[in-house]
């Protein structure tokens, strides 16, 4: 494990030592008196830190391994999530095998309700729980490394330069990958580098190929490739986006200038965005293991393309853009949650009229990408549904 120190998760051994560091971090402390005790924070800061420490020194007590903190965790998702979903299901599950370690690949939308959703949803169906693969521009604060890297995620090495450092990385990261899946654990990784913005989920096939580099003398093709792994794609549909309309800002400046400058702490207001706001109904498909004799990456990446979108759910969001922007033929969506058709109706209303196309297009080209893959107009995912919320 030693070649895997910088990038792997904590070990259950290391948990003591990072609890004990929240104790004894001011801004950790300042931020829990402001949440447990708001009021007090305002009147007398120093009673409400010194309650604030006790209350992490309380609900930390019997943080004694990484599966005890998840299920600390696992608590207070559920409990964000019956207050910004109007409704969570999930499909697929009841057709893998308990105990099959699987290498999740699901579309990107999220920063980190995405890996969320997946750990939530293999969780309640009795699965382990997966090492999460998430890039290093998300480890550059202390308290956010320690938390990731507490809930099982290890790092993707970004932001290195130079053609032999990066392929190091790369070698690194497909090693670590094949270290996990053959000692008997799960892994998730996106199916592209940074959230889909647009609303075409597709995978990379430079991807791909970075995960083959730890099996390449044993797999001359891909085909050969999912012989060695079970790599399971993952379908995650939102009904409504919390960050439409910063994504719309973002491409609409990209489409004015050529590019766009993120604000300092700008992915920490998405995360927050994202976990905070309402999602209206929100599915995760699970489809079954890919087979099949995939003779290149881009071979390979289609047919991922294919499952993926194939298993996303068609909401009336996504239906009625569509409409808007022209796509067709539009799949039948069912009838409309009032309280999302509210918030959708409000999105469009707060944005800029020169960002809404993008925005609409964030919901639409699901249906445009559904005819690019020659996709019916079927809108629900096959196997057997469980409601979760």
């Amino acid at each position: 494990m030693q070649e895997f120190d910088a990038i792997r998760p904590y070990r259950d051994e290391e948990v003591p030592e990072v609890v004990a560091r929240w104790r004894n971090d001011a801004r950790v402390v300042d931020s829990a008196s402001r949440l447990v005790t708001p009021g007090l924070a305002k009147v007398a800061p120093w009673l409400a830190r010194s309650l604030a420490r006790a209350v992490i020194g309380w609900k930390s007590r019997d943080f004694d391994s990484i599966e005890h903190f998840q299920l600390f965790l696992s608590h207070y998702f559920a409990r964000l999530l019956r207050n910004t979903v109007s409704g969570l299901t999930v499909s697929g599950l009841d057709r893998l095998e308990a105990g099959r370690p699987y290498l999740y690949m699901s579309n990107h939308r999220d920063i980190i309700m995405d890996t969320g959703l997946v750990n939530y949803s293999v969780h309640m169906a009795g699965f382990p729980t997966p090492e999460a693969a998430v890039g290093d521009n998300l480890f550059t604060e202390p308290l956010a490394t320690d938390l990731m890297r507490l809930n099982k995620s290890f790092v993707i090495e970004r932001s290195v330069t130079g053609k032999r450092a990066v392929y190091r990385a790369l070698t690194r990261t497909s090693h670590y990958i094949q270290h996990t899946l053959t000692g008997g654990d799960s892994v998730w990784i996106a199916q592209r580098e940074g959230r889909s913005k647009d609303g075409f989920d597709r995978t990379e096939p430079a991807l791909l190929k970075m995960l083959a580099l730890a099996w390449r003398k044993e797999a001359a093709t891909f085909g050969e490739l999912l012989e060695k792994i079970a790599l399971v794609p993952v379908s995650i549909s939102y009904e409504l986006d919390p960050c439409d309309r910063r994504k719309a800002r973002e491409l609409e400046v990209i489409s004015r200038e050529g590019r766009y400058q993120k604000a300092a702490n700008e992915d920490l207001a998405s995360i927050i965005e994202g976990m905070t706001g309402f999602k209206g109904r929100v599915h995760v498909h699970f489809s079954q293991p890919m087979q099949g004799s995939y003779e290149t990456a881009e071979d390979l990446a289609t047919a991922l393309d294919r499952a993926i979108v194939g298993g996303l759910k068609v909401y009336p969001t996504q239906a009625e853009a569509a409409r808007v922007l022209g796509f067709g033929p539009v799949p039948e969506a069912g009838p409309w949650v009032l309280e999302v058709k509210a918030a959708y109706d409000a999105h469009l209303a707060e944005c800029p009229e020169a960002e809404r196309p993008f925005l609409l297009a964030g919901y639409g080209n699901l249906i445009r990408n559904r005819a690019e893959l020659g996709i019916g107009l079927e809108t629900r995912p096959g196997g057997r549904e469980t409601v979760l919320i």
